[in-house]
């Protein structure tokens, strides 16, 4: 009976790749991912830098390529973003690592897990931070403190809200 189950399927997904339904799916899909990666972007180009007066975005610390979203599930995804700090010493990597986990956190309107990384190369002590702001305990800890709150609400803040 297997055998029979598993022929019958085979041939299925061969005549979904010969009629192009299999070629459309995927289309749809990866465009899908694409405008979910859009979506994730917009909600964090706004992100204000700790101590400049410019934007993530304006200072290219996160770009549309350095968001990418997989699916998980139904409704379900995986947000990977890779973020380059200004210089490769920069102070404040796990600050803006910390404001881009509690942006996506409160804004994204859909069921996600968030992976937040530097950008390979980009970061004397990348694989540390990485550490820091992928560790659910650490995020909650660096919340806890009213000081760093602050900074993260000015950072994340809309000049609108």
């Amino acid at each position: 009976m297997d055998l029979v189950f598993n022929l019958v399927s085979l041939g299925v997904s061969k005549v979904q790749q010969l009629s192009g339904f299999e070629s459309d799916r995927n289309v749809l899909r990866t465009r899908k991912m694409e405008d979910k990666a859009l979506e994730v972007y917009d909600v964090i180009r706004s992100i204000r830098d700790p101590e400049k007066p410019n934007t993530l975005e304006e200072l290219e610390v996160v770009t549309e390529k350095c968001v990418e979203v997989q699916e998980l599930g139904e409704d379900e995804y995986l947000i990977i973003i890779k973020f380059s700090p200004t210089v490769p010493h920069c102070s404040l990597a796990t600050l803006i690592g910390l404001c881009l986990r509690v942006k996506l956190q409160r804004c994204l309107p859909f069921k996600h897990k968030l992976e937040i990384y530097i950008s390979e190369g980009t970061h004397s002590t990348e694989e540390d931070i990485n550490k820091q702001i992928n560790d659910k305990e650490r995020v909650a800890a660096a919340m806890e403190n009213p000081n760093l709150r602050e900074i993260v609400e000015q950072c994340v803040t809309e000049p609108d809200d």
